[in-house]
């Protein structure tokens, strides 16, 4: 199974490289237009001249099964019409684009083509948050937190924010029936955002503090008289009376942890049997996404 990796920045090479580069059966070509990092990170996995692509072309001469892409934002719109385009199952890290027309036209074309097309959002596999979706789930909130990094509210909230988003999504137990904002915005820059959806039994916020003292994720669903708390995706305290905290175990990888040995297993497993994965989900993330980035930029000033 021949299987590309288009950009090696940050979390190609902490969190996918390892995974895709231990799977048995995987023939693993990377790609990116910087040919000292190319060199270094074939060279770490051992892979010949002839799994090593400085541009895209190269890569699509291969005949892929599927493809990883890593790239900037700014750059999923091209590559990922490209890969659909040449029948090439894909998987982009979120978000699809920073526009939702661009999003919206790239689950199109998957369809169109028949082509599967996937969103990493990889918290919905991690063992924590997977969990969680078996607790009553009458209030939930989530955390993600930052330190002294405020941010143009567009890139913040599709690069970042949109894990909560999809988060809260996940674990919604029934249909939203309300969206509400908050945020501070301060000289164009976004300090913190509030999301608050609610339907008929449940309410679930979904708070990112960029000047916050503490760079941490903090997920709690609770319900029936029982609280179960996830802190930064490794440790789950119950809560009934006395807390029961689980840790994760000193040998357990960070990818499985957060979810990615899964997602990435999940997602070639389904090409392996030919089956198309729908984006269709993921985009209605995009649109809550859209929703929350128009309702920041029109608050009063």
């Amino acid at each position: 199974m021949k299987v590309g990796c288009i950009g090696l920045g940050d979390i190609a090479q902490k969190a996918y490289l390892p995974v895709l580069g231990g799977l048995p059966g995987v023939e693993l070509h990377l790609q990116t237009r910087t040919p000292a990092t190319l060199a270094r990170v074939a060279d770490g996995l051992r892979l010949p001249e002839g799994q090593r692509h400085l541009d895209l072309d190269s890569l699509l001469a291969e005949g892929l099964d599927a493809a990883f892409v890593h790239a900037p934002t700014a750059v999923h719109p091209e590559i990922v019409t490209r890969l659909l385009e040449a029948g090439v199952a894909t998987y982009v890290d979120k978000p699809l684009a920073y526009e939702l027309a661009d999003s919206e036209r790239l689950v199109a074309l998957a369809e169109e083509r028949e082509v599967s097309l996937a969103v990493g959002f990889n918290r919905r596999y991690a063992p924590g948050y997977a969990q969680c979706a078996d607790h009553p789930r009458e209030l939930i909130l989530m955390q993600k937190n930052r330190i002294g990094l405020p941010e143009e509210p567009r890139s913040m909230i599709l690069d970042d924010f949109i894990h909560v988003v999809d988060t809260l999504r996940f674990l919604a137990p029934g249909p939203v029936d309300d969206v509400t904002v908050r945020a501070r915005v301060e000289d164009g820059l976004l300090h913190h955002v509030v999301l608050q959806l609610s339907g008929a039994g449940f309410t679930a916020l979904g708070v990112m503090n960029r000047l916050s003292g503490s760079a941490e994720e903090i997920l709690e669903v609770s319900g029936q008289d029982t609280k179960r708390q996830v802190v930064n995706l490794a440790e789950v305290i119950d809560h009934k009376g006395q807390p029961t905290v689980r840790r994760r175990g000193d040998w357990v990888p960070v990818a499985r942890q957060r979810g990615i040995e899964q997602v990435v297993t999940a997602f070639l497993d389904a090409v392996r049997a030919g089956k198309v994965l729908s984006a269709r989900d993921a985009l209605a993330t995009h649109e809550l996404c859209e929703r929350v980035v128009h309702a920041v930029q029109e608050r009063p000033a």
